[in-house]
């Protein structure tokens, strides 16, 4: 039997904040839910006017706390508008005031609106900028700033998502390739404060958004004919940010089940 010598990785605290968590059925309540599993306590950001605005529905982040809360993890729930620049800083505050050092930063919100190159509203594609692009900057600088370099405190780990749509969609997919060139600028910026980042692009997933048609032209071109779901997005999430994933760092990675991959 082989044996192995012991991760050179600091245990990080098991305290994250997950941002863009609102609804249950989507993508961060699924990371929610696993790093709970996992032993985290949590603080979730939300906003709900996004929520009614853009997918008419509302948020039932209680809900979701509530069930957290039932595995034994404190849940700490943190509304904010991150388009205001003051809010992300105010988030990671009230995250580290309720929970102590944070080990995770997960970044999950957005704003998403579709529209095109000829009828995209300055208005618009700036509020697209400040959430999806400014805001993460801001929660990154924050969380960074919790931990002084060349100290022993272990870092922490920052795991962002994406996409690559784009075409008809384009304050959101812009705003998307923004995000990941500074979040991975971080894992050389930042790495003298311990921290590593990584960003996700999970492809596809149904939260609720799409019709039938777009879930089998989706499923379609995917290699195994089945699209991914906000569980597939956690799995690698709660890897990424154990000591058993740490050596995966600075990488877009592209975790959709083969979506769009050609076929040579």
């Amino acid at each position: 039997m082989h044996s192995y010598p012991p991760s050179p990785v600091a245990a990080l605290p098991r305290t994250a904040l997950l941002t863009g968590v609102g609804r249950r059925r989507g993508i961060a309540a699924a990371i929610a839910r696993g790093l709970a599993a996992d032993g985290y306590d949590l603080a979730l950001n939300y906003f709900e006017p996004y929520d009614r605005r853009v997918l008419g529905e509302d948020t039932d982040v209680e809900l979701l706390a509530e069930e957290l809360r039932e595995t034994g993890c404190r849940v700490e729930l943190i509304p904010g508008d991150l388009e205001d620049p003051a809010v992300p800083p105010s988030i990671v505050a009230a995250a580290r005031e309720a929970l102590g050092p944070l080990g995770a930063l997960v970044t999950c919100h957005c704003e998403s609106v579709d529209s095109s190159i000829l009828d995209t509203t300055v208005e618009s594609f700036d509020r697209h900028y400040a959430v999806n692009v400014r805001a993460t900057w801001l929660l990154l600088k924050a969380f960074a700033e919790q931990v002084e370099p060349g100290t022993e405190t272990p870092g922490g780990s920052v795991i962002a998502l994406t996409s690559d749509h784009t075409v008809h969609n384009l304050p959101y997919g812009a705003t998307k390739g923004a995000l990941d060139r500074l979040v991975l600028a971080g894992t050389h910026e930042l790495a003298d404060r311990g921290i590593r980042t990584t960003v996700i692009n999970p492809g596809p997933i149904d939260t609720g958004w799409m019709t039938e048609e777009i879930r089998a032209s989706g499923a379609a071109a995917t290699p195994g004919g089945e699209l991914g779901g906000p569980q597939t997005v956690a799995d690698l999430v709660r890897f990424l940010v154990s000591e058993r994933g740490a050596w995966i760092r600075g990488q877009l990675l592209h975790s959709n089940g083969g979506f769009a991959t050609p076929a040579v």
